[in-house]
C-alpha cells in the first residue's frame, strides 16, 4: 500500500485524474491524503467533490479555507466572490449531501509518521495541543449548530493565542491557523496580509514553520495553501501546493522513509 499526499486541487478535476493515472493509484490498495482546498477557482469543483467523496476510506481530506468558504456560502453566511467557481456545487441536486460530507472532514490528520493540515500552526502548539485544538473546532463543524459558528468565524482577530480568549475567539483563532496561516512573528502573532514567497515579507515576520523554538518541530508536517512558496522541504515540513490552478503543477508526495515528489504540469 502507498500513501500519497496531494496538494490543493481547487476544482482541477481533470488534472487530478491525470496525476492519479501517473501514480497508478488503486483505491483498493492505496490511500490519498488531500491537504484541503478541494474546491473553488478551478473549473470542476462539483466533479472533484463527488469523486473524492466516492473514494470512501481510500481518501482523507482536511479542510481548507476555500472548503470553509463553500460551506459558508451554502449557509448564506458569505457572498460569492468574482473569482469563485462554486455555482455548479451550490445548484447541484446533491449539494446538501456534499456539504454535509465536507463539513465532517477533519481539520488535522495524522498517522504514526506524518501529520497533515492545510495552512500552519502557531509556535506554542506541540502535537498534543494541536490534536486538542483540532478536536475543538471539528466538534463544532460536525454539530447540529455548526451554522451559528459560521456567522462569527470570519475575522483576523484575535491574532495571537491566549488561554484567556472567549470560546468563540479561540475557535476563530484555531480555524485561522489551520486554514489561513502563512506568516507570524516570533511570538506567534498571525499576519494575513503577506502572501508572497519567503523573503518578500516584512522583516519582523517569518514563515510559521521557521519560528525559533516552534513546539511542533518534531512533527513531520505536510501542508498546502501557499502556492507562492511552491514545493518546499525544510524544518521537518513539506509544502505541496505547487499552483496547479495558476498553470503550475499538481503535486503528490509519496509518504514513507524517503518521501518522493511526483507531479504533472497543469494545462490551465
Amino acid at each position: 500500500m502507498a500513501i500519497y499526499a496531494i496538494g490543493d486541487v481547487q476544482g482541477c478535476y481533470d488534472q487530478l485524474r491525470r496525476l492519479l493515472d501517473k501514480l497508478d493509484f488503486e483505491a483498493k490498495r492505496d490511500e490519498l491524503w488531500f491537504v484541503g482546498d478541494l474546491v473553488n477557482r478551478g473549473p470542476k469543483s462539483l466533479e472533484t467533490l463527488r469523486f473524492i467523496k466516492s473514494l470512501g476510506d481510500s481518501a482523507v481530506t482536511v479542510l481548507g479555507n476555500h472548503d470553509l468558504h463553500l460551506i459558508a456560502t451554502f449557509l448564506n453566511q458569505r457572498k460569492t466572490r468574482r473569482k469563485d467557481t462554486l455555482s455548479q456545487v451550490l445548484e447541484a441536486s446533491d449539494c446538501e449531501e456534499l456539504i454535509d460530507w465536507l463539513r465532517k472532514r477533519p481539520i488535522f490528520h495524522h498517522n504514526k509518521d506524518f501529520c497533515m493540515l492545510h495552512a500552519g500552526l502557531p509556535p506554542q502548539w506541540g502535537f498534543d495541543t494541536t490534536q486538542k485544538m483540532a478536536a475543538k473546532v471539528e466538534k463544532i463543524f460536525r454539530g447540529s449548530d455548526y451554522g451559528y459558528f459560521f456567522k462569527t468565524m470570519y475575522g483576523d482577530k484575535p491574532d495571537i493565542w491566549s488561554k484567556d480568549l472567549a470560546n468563540m475567539e479561540k475557535a476563530r483563532f484555531i480555524v485561522n491557523c489551520f486554514t489561513r496561516m502563512r506568516y507570524c512573528d516570533r511570538h506567534g502573532r498571525l499576519d494575513f496580509h503577506q502572501k508572497g514567497e519567503p523573503g518578500s515579507q516584512h522583516p519582523h515576520l517569518m514563515p510559521w514553520y521557521a519560528v525559533p523554538g516552534r513546539k511542533s518541530i518534531n512533527m513531520k508536517i505536510v501542508f498546502g495553501h501557499w502556492s507562492t512558496l511552491g514545493f518546499f522541504h525544510g524544518y521537518n515540513c513539506y509544502a505541496i501546493d505547487t499552483g496547479c490552478l495558476w498553470g503550475g503543477e499538481l503535486t503528490a508526495l509519496k509518504l514513507g522513509n524517503h518521501p518522493k515528489k511526483i507531479s504533472i504540469q497543469s494545462d490551465l
